[in-house]
């Protein structure tokens, strides 16, 4: 559906972002991408109740910052994801020792 959906290419490109795909057959990136979906569930969606679409998409940007900024994560030695991103000169961040990529 998102492969073919030239409304969601246009937001896509709208908002500066680039669509990526997990490569057919490869079950380790769709691992990833199944794990993030259930956390996002179990950590966002269905948390609350909430009172409307505005207040549940108030929370989910509250929660990405969570996520990607505070959140410990077992992947990355427990830091967030934000403590491997690239650096301002372009270079990537080292990893924490012991720390498995």
């Amino acid at each position: 559906m998102y492969r073919r959906s030239f409304a969601f290419r246009a937001g896509v490109l709208e908002s500066g972002s680039v669509q990526r795909f997990t490569q057919p057959w490869h079950p380790q990136t769709n691992g990833k991408v199944e794990r993030f979906n259930r956390t996002l569930l179990e950590e966002w969606a269905y948390v609350r109740p909430y009172t409307s679409n505005q207040r549940r998409a108030q929370a989910l940007t509250t929660w990405l910052h969570i996520y990607n900024h505070h959140r410990a994560h077992t992947s990355l030695g427990q830091l967030p994801p934000m403590s491997r991103v690239n650096s301002v000169s372009g270079h990537y961040t080292q990893p924490p020792a012991g720390t498995r990529m």
